[in-house]
């Protein structure tokens, strides 16, 4: 008999990336890509916002990005759209350049200003990666370089120009979003759609290790064609690839996160032999359970 998973509280929340406490109601912050990210080798972990939208602006440089199960890597300049409470990491290098932009609803909403509130809501209404094309990128670099500038100058403490920049800049980029999702077609955002009921069915079940035909099943689909569309969004990728990587993930930040025997960690994550979930997890990592989460530590987590 499979013994059922706990529920584990072990993705962090933060307000801002590293740092403990509760996120201001009014905030907003902008900070350089490479001010956080250095002081953490250049990965930033998987991570949420309980209560705060987010904006990555990528300029230049290389980048990989895990947004809600999802992984991308690709180069600037690209927006990186990250709704409240999304589950999202990054990988940088040296020589990646671009701005965080970090609010809260009330920092973007103060105000008789509807549409800002369209904007905010447009925006985000699901974790995105926004490519800028060359005709913006201009416009888009320009609003994060003056909305920086404003943020950080001397005295700028209660002035309400960073607040006008931060607003202007959404609303640019949800108009950009909608000529985005105008040029993908309804086809497209169908698969899209599917993709993400797969995705959320997956977090569901994950620890009742689900074969491949049932979650197809459950879509209405059969295997070939979930085979299909989970290796159209994500570049090559099987479906079962993807359930496999999700639950080495999540083993893996229930290795840090959670103080338990790894053989208790097992059976929660539906593993009904501590042994058989070894060999699986070495075969993805090339470690074994207890290495990786002593490498982990050793590390500083």
């Amino acid at each position: 008999m499979r013994r059922q998973p706990r529920s584990h509280a072990d993705i962090p929340s933060f307000a801002l990336y590293g740092e403990p406490g509760v996120a201001a109601t009014d905030m907003l912050h902008v900070e350089s890509l490479q001010s956080r990210s250095r002081l953490h080798q250049w990965e930033i972990d998987a991570h949420r916002h309980q209560s705060l939208y987010q904006v990555v602006w990528l300029r230049d440089g290389p980048g990989m990005v895990s947004l809600d199960g999802r992984h991308h890597s690709g180069s600037g300049p690209l927006v990186v759209v990250i709704p409240p409470r999304a589950v999202h990491g990054f990988g940088f290098a040296p020589e990646s350049d671009g701005h965080v932009l970090t609010l809260s609803p009330r920092a973007m909403l103060e105000g008789d200003l509807g549409a800002a509130g369209d904007a905010l809501r447009s925006l985000f209404a699901q974790p995105r990666l926004l490519p800028v094309p060359a005709s913006d990128l201009l416009r888009i670099g320009s609003l994060f370089d003056n909305l920086s500038a404003e943020f950080s100058a001397p005295g700028s403490a209660g002035s309400p120009v960073p607040l006008w920049l931060a607003r202007a800049l959404v609303w640019r980029l949800a108009q950009l979003a909608a000529q985005h999702d105008h040029a993908d077609g309804p086809a497209a955002r169908s698969q899209q759609a599917l993709y993400t009921r797969f995705l959320v069915l997956l977090e569901a079940h994950l620890a009742e290790h689900w074969p491949v035909s049932r979650y197809a099943q459950r879509l209405g689909l059969s295997s070939e064609r979930l085979n299909r569309l989970v290796r159209a969004e994500t570049g090559g990728h099987s479906a079962l690839a993807v359930i496999h990587d999700r639950l080495v993930r999540e083993a893996c930040r229930r290795l840090v996160y959670v103080a338990a025997p790894i053989s208790r960690l097992a059976f929660d994550l539906g593993f009904d032999d501590p042994a058989y979930f070894t060999r699986f997890f070495k075969r993805h990592t090339g470690q074994s359970p207890s290495d990786w989460r002593a490498a982990s530590i050793a590390a500083g987590g």
